[in-house]
């Protein structure tokens, strides 16, 4: 493969089964370029800094606006074009579903981390990717050299349905731990305007390498799914520019930090689909951050009916066709960023 003017998203396309052996190049200024896997490339500077960054795409295989994004990062670093002044690990992680232009081919990746994908005896092509992820990850993350380091993880998704909030962040459950004002500076500049706070594990991801590796880990959505070639870029600009200056500057610049700035969003309650008779109580094209009163219907679990608990409620990531056990809706509620401990 030639580094210099082969496009990775093609060739990962191409390989979408794996490959068998590794590789690794160098770029003419001495970048080292390590492909582990299809989609699976760590991009190491001669003088690295202390940054050891993951950002990851396709965890949904239809989610394009990402794919897009980190294959024209990855281009121009083989072309000379982006400077990279950290060890950086791109992934798109599943191949096939991107070929697909589906979610995901048999199970959706992103309820399969933190071990659920060797769980209950099934073996399908997402759980196979997700724990071959998870060891890329780790080894990463474990060759890194000594020293202090700072880690940092980015999923970038875009939402099934339109958004009150079109670029919002979920913060994993920190057990307890401080959120950062840093990192919502960051993700303000991204243009995300809303934050999800995780109160409990989840199998995401962003959880297990914020668990797992004490990194700044978030799910980024950054707008509505499209086909490839149908996203309009300059609403994703943002973003883009501010995931190439973390990966090619020392320090990122901030303006200060205003409360205002971001909305802050607790979990109310979780529902999951336990029956077969499974309904959702609003239309298909009912966007993300949509409030409800209380009182009103949610949703229908067979005989089981959830009602709105709290005077508002806000839905995120409604979908009735999920699998029996997972995660049909979640609602959540606005919280104050003084109810935060921010460091």
């Amino acid at each position: 493969m030639d580094f210099q003017h082969d496009d990775f998203l093609q060739w990962t396309r191409d390989n979408e089964w794996g490959v068998t052996d590794s590789f690794h190049t160098q770029l003419v200024d001495g970048t080292g370029i390590s492909v582990w896997d299809s989609g699976v490339m760590v991009v190491t500077p001669v003088q690295a800094g202390d940054k050891d960054i993951v950002l990851s795409a396709a965890v949904h295989g239809n989610e394009t606006a990402p794919i897009e994004i980190c294959r024209d990062v990855i281009n121009d670093i083989l072309a000379g074009k982006q400077a990279v002044k950290h060890r950086t690990l791109f992934l798109f992680a599943n191949p096939a579903s991107i070929n697909a232009g589906q979610r995901f081919v048999e199970e959706n990746m992103n309820r399969l981390f933190s071990g659920a994908h060797s769980e209950g005896g099934i073996r399908n092509r997402e759980r196979e990717r997700a724990a071959k992820i998870e060891q890329y990850v780790t080894r990463f993350y474990q060759e890194a050299p000594q020293g202090e380091r700072r880690r940092y993880h980015y999923d970038l998704h875009t939402a099934i349905r339109d958004s009150k909030r079109e670029k919002f962040a979920v913060y994993p459950y920190l057990h307890g731990g401080a959120y950062k004002i840093a990192q919502l500076q960051f993700l303000r500049d991204c243009g995300v305007t809303a934050i999800l706070l995780n109160q409990a594990p989840t199998t995401t991801f962003s959880y297990f390498t914020s668990r797992q590796f004490g990194a700044d880990a978030f799910t980024v959505e950054l707008g509505k799914v499209r086909g490839f070639g149908e996203n309009d870029r300059s609403k994703f600009a943002a973003a883009e520019t501010q995931l190439r200056r973390l990966i090619s500057q020392d320090e990122l610049t901030h303006a200060a930090f205003e409360p205002e700035q971001i909305e802050v969003y607790d979990v109310a309650r979780t529902i999951n689909r336990t029956q077969q008779d499974f309904s959702l109580a609003f239309a298909d094209d009912v966007a993300n951050f949509t409030p409800f009163n209380k009182g009103e219907l949610l949703a229908m679990d067979g005989d089981k009916a959830y009602h709105v608990e709290h005077d508002e409620e806000r839905i995120i990531f409604p979908n009735a066709n999920v699998a029996i056990g997972q995660r049909a809706l979640l609602t959540v509620i606005k919280i104050s960023t003084d109810q935060l401990t921010l460091v």
